[in-house]
């Protein structure tokens, strides 16, 4: 596992766009306010229709973002989901699995809001991320 707090994961955590609005010394907040979990290949990191208490940013491995037994998405390091779960308390739209080994950046809701509570343009790039993945699904097409 690294650090949470290394050079590494603080410029990958401040290239979310969500998190790109904030300084530096709120991305290291966010950065010591969140838990670094490992998962192992195969193992289902989230459930669709389990409650969603958080985000996760992938450091390393790959992750597959399944709906219905299909795959709809591949993430790799830099990349991150359960952003919804940041806003509300809804159940997961998805399941994500572990393709092999995988190291998570883990930011609950609470932590996130407590550092970024204040941040009126954080609010607004996470409702613009959020519709932009809403209208890239295919399953959003047809509703």
């Amino acid at each position: 596992m690294t650090d949470a707090t290394s050079p590494e994961t603080l410029a990958m955590l401040g290239s979310v766009p969500l998190f790109a609005p904030l300084s530096k010394k709120q991305v290291k907040i966010l950065a010591e306010s969140a838990k670094e979990r490992s998962f192992s290949a195969g193992q289902t990191i989230v459930r669709q229709g389990d409650k969603g208490v958080g985000f996760y940013l992938v450091l390393s491995g790959k992750v597959h973002v399944r709906r219905g037994g299909q795959t709809i998405a591949t993430h790799g390091p830099g990349q991150f989901f359960g952003e919804m779960a940041l806003v509300d308390d809804q159940p997961r739209t998805a399941d994500v699995v572990a393709e092999g080994t995988v190291n998570c950046l883990v930011l609950s809701a609470w932590e996130f809001w407590s550092a970024v509570g204040d941040e009126p343009e954080v609010l607004r790039t996470l409702l613009k991320e959020t519709v932009r993945r809403i209208r890239a699904s295919p399953a959003a097409l047809s509703e």
